[in-house]
């Protein structure tokens, strides 16, 4: 072969090559930095494989809040869409507009006891907001409920 072609392929086959190292780490950088957002529904379901990391959205649910430890860091609580409910914990310090019965989303991921292992909590930021998710989340656990309801109605 003569060697300037085989100068030229050289460099093709180099160019080629990191392409496709660039290309690749492209998509390693976006699948972990991807983060899904399931309901307590959908994760009571079993959509959601223990150790996946993921959002979580739902409401806080009444009377499901528990601090344990010194300084109170240790959260327990429940996350509902009122048709399921998901078990958080959470070890730090809670958002200052965390609170019961409003809502939250948290990331994290799911144990292998079905128990969410919370890193980030985040509350909404006014009384007025509820992220999209959260909000079609809940309406969609209320029309379940509503449909449920109609059907046991309409049983003898």
């Amino acid at each position: 072969m003569h060697p300037a072609r085989k100068q030229k392929l050289m460099i093709v086959l180099f160019i080629l090559l990191g392409s496709m190292v660039t290309v690749g780490l492209i998509l390693v950088a976006f699948n972990e930095g991807l983060n899904v957002f399931f309901t307590p529904t959908e994760v009571a379901e079993g959509k959601v494989e223990a150790g996946q990391n993921f959002r979580i959205g739902g409401m806080v649910k009444m009377g499901s809040v528990v601090k344990e430890g010194l300084e109170g860091t240790d959260i327990e609580f429940i996350a509902t869409d009122t048709n399921k409910d998901v078990s958080v914990r959470y070890t730090g310090v809670l958002p200052d507009l965390f609170r019961e019965g409003q809502g939250v989303v948290a990331d994290g991921y799911l144990d292998e006891n079905g128990v969410f292992q919370a890193t980030q909590i985040l509350a909404k930021h006014d009384e007025n907001y509820m992220s999209a998710e959260v909000k079609s989340a809940l309406d969609a656990g209320e029309r379940k409920q509503a449909e449920a309801a109609m059907a046991a109605g309409q049983t003898p």
